[in-house]
């Protein structure tokens, strides 16, 4: 049976030839089978058929290969979504501009990304800058925001 870092080593070129990368697999065990969870993410919005079109892709690769074994398995793919924490360097350069809630040992806030120079994010609270370094935060997850259109932008 294969561990994630192998199968990270054998999906990642698939993915990534549909440019895309493999941001994280989770593999669980559910009775006589296992589940293999492939989250997709890339610099652009990760849509519905960027998962189909790895869904396929990977599912074809692990058809031809044994890196699965012959124990049966249900493969997932999906993207990060929003409700996943920020937890590498690239995670936080593609959030720029988004708001998002940090909590660890010295900080506790809510507020915008404004810039990421690896450790260090930039964050607009209360139209102010602060500087935090990553590797002090216990969890940051990105808040979902729902913007009121004006008047110009609504049908009639």
């Amino acid at each position: 049976m294969a561990t994630v870092a192998e199968l990270t080593t054998h999906l990642s070129p698939v993915v990534s030839a549909l440019g895309y990368e493999v941001d994280e697999i989770i593999l669980t065990t559910a009775g006589r089978r296992r589940v293999l969870e492939v989250v997709i993410d890339a610099d652009t919005p990760v849509d519905l058929n960027a998962i189909s079109e790895s869904s396929r892709a990977i599912s074809a690769y692990l058809d031809e290969s044994t890196v699965m074994g012959e124990m049966p398995y249900l493969l997932e793919v999906s993207s990060r979504g929003v409700d996943r924490p920020l937890t590498k360097p690239v995670h936080w350069r593609r959030n720029i501009g988004r708001l998002v809630e940090i909590k660890g040992d010295a900080h506790n806030l809510t507020g915008r990304i404004t810039a990421f120079n690896d450790p260090i994010v930039t964050i607009e609270v209360d139209k102010k800058a602060r500087e935090v370094d990553v590797t002090k935060i216990s969890k940051a997850t990105i808040q979902v925001e729902f913007k009121k259109l004006d008047e110009s932008e609504q049908d009639n």
